[in-house]
């Protein structure tokens, strides 16, 4: 029998849609202007946080949306002055795809803190908590409340005792909840009931839910999850949920107070939200952002194990290459290629790495005739221990003779802030910019180069010549 929550009538709402909702249904494509006008109704809902940063929100801001991540964040702070502001930061890879030195995290850890954030999901893609630590003791050190992360996934190798296991760790580290983090969508109500009570067995704080409605499952495993103890889940605003994305936040509001649990959520305010957003849903179906594809329910996630953020990108990498219809090939393709890698979770950065090879694979007609350097740092141990032993013939192919490294990856990495900073003296206003610039180089280097033509401009069109 699993072990119930402590208040088993009172059950917390996360709403997604800022930021999980929006990235896995539209690949983060939400501008701040098109949502910055709800902002004031939505800090009166009642949610224990709001996800809104971190993820894929930091790149896409400056990759796509010409918006700078910090002045984004600054901004949702100012407009939900009574909301918690939640974020997901991905351990030692902060919100980038590699591993950066231990100054980086905790100058990036202590910068978010300051420009708003309140709670800091906290993972890593394979479980190695090493890869943790540094961002959970900065993150505690600058009062922010740490979720300590689980990424799901189910394998040989990952067990309800181990998962409870990870989860007593974290909870020694000095983390304020647990959260179990189902980026594919794949775990089913009975393994949420089983999961849940192993870890509500085994610690004291809260334990969090997330998961997606890839293939159908989520809210039967929310109410079986919510009947074994879990204490907060997360939800979408019910228009921008469904599909890839989060179960509705007003159908599991319904539901439960039904119940008679208490969830501390305004039924009217959550209308207006969710009417706020249906137009803004409506154009990016018009428009052709939001595939039919990511709204509908897939069974065979079950068998691909693929997360929704991941679905949306392998269909914008297909259609960019004109191969949409080799999709169903390169789902196959996927759980091989995982398999192979030692069954890394597949959630930022492992869920890119697994799906580019596994395109790469089905487009060249020949399995890792192409490696990206990706795997092949991860086939050499920067990203932390694998699961799993990886497939020896893809260890030759991606290593040659070199050997894996040994010990935490994050130790060989010399400190780079001050030496950037230099580099970017008249270029970087702030602390914040050359964060941005250590993360994703060339796209802020672009973006900087936009920046300043704008307020060139701007001076330009701005000033009136003295007359004489």
């Amino acid at each position: 029998m699993a072990k119930t929550n402590a208040d088993p009538k009172k059950v917390l709402f996360t709403e997604t849609v800022l930021r999980d909702a929006n990235q896995s249904l539209i690949a983060t494509r939400l501008k701040y202007s098109e949502f910055k006008d709800i902002l004031p109704t939505m800090d009166k809902a009642g949610y224990y946080s709001v996800e809104c940063w971190g993820g894929a929100v930091f790149d896409v801001c400056l990759r796509y949306l010409d918006e700078d991540p910090w002045q984004r964040l600054r901004d949702l702070r100012k407009n939900l002055p009574h909301t918690k502001l939640q974020m997901l930061l991905r351990g030692q890879n902060l919100l980038g795809y590699k591993h950066y030195p231990d100054e980086i995290v905790k100058m990036f850890v202590q910068k978010s803190v300051e420009n708003g954030i309140d709670i800091i999901r906290i993972f890593d893609a394979l479980n190695d908590l090493r890869n943790i630590e540094v961002a959970t003791t900065a993150a505690i050190k600058a009062g922010a409340t740490v979720s300590g992360t689980l990424s799901y996934t189910q394998s040989p190798v990952h067990t309800l005792q181990k998962f409870a296991k990870l989860a007593k760790e974290m909870e020694d580290m000095g983390v304020a909840t647990i959260c179990v983090k189902d980026m594919a969508g794949v775990m089913t109500p009975k393994e949420a009931y089983d999961l849940i009570g192993a870890i509500k067995a085994e610690v004291k704080i809260p334990v969090v839910l997330h998961t997606h409605c890839t293939t159908g499952m989520a809210y039967l495993t929310y109410m079986k999850a919510i009947e074994a103890g879990v204490d907060i889940i997360d939800t979408a605003t019910s228009c921008f949920s469904g599909g890839t994305s989060q179960p509705a936040t007003e159908t599991l509001n319904y539901a439960l107070k039904q119940f008679g649990y208490e969830t501390g959520l305004d039924d009217a305010v959550l209308k207006q939200v969710n009417d706020f957003f249906k137009p803004i849903r409506d154009a990016y179906i018009k428009d052709g952002a939001l595939n039919p594809k990511m709204m509908a329910t897939d069974t065979d996630a079950l068998n691909y194990k693929v997360p929704g953020g991941m679905l949306s990108n392998l269909v914008s990498q297909l259609k960019a290459q004109n191969a949409m219809d080799r999709f169903e090939e390169v789902l196959i393709e996927t759980p091989k290629v995982r398999k192979d890698l030692g069954y890394p979770p597949l959630v930022t950065p492992m869920s890119q790495m697994v799906g580019v090879q596994a395109t790469s694979n089905v487009l060249a007609g020949e399995r890792y005739k192409n490696i990206s350097k990706e795997v092949k740092a991860y086939c050499r141990g920067e990203y932390g221990t694998a699961p799993a032993p990886i497939d020896p013939e893809v260890l030759k192919k991606a290593l040659g003779d070199e050997k894996p490294i040994e010990g935490r990856y994050a130790d060989t990495l010399e400190p780079v802030f001050e030496k950037t900073k230099a580099e970017l003296a008249g270029t970087a206003k702030s602390d914040e910019d050359v964060l941005s610039y250590i993360l994703f180089p060339q796209v802020t280097e672009k973006y900087f180069a936009a920046r300043k033509a704008k307020e060139e401009k701007i001076v330009k069109y701005t000033i009136t010549p003295v007359e004489e």
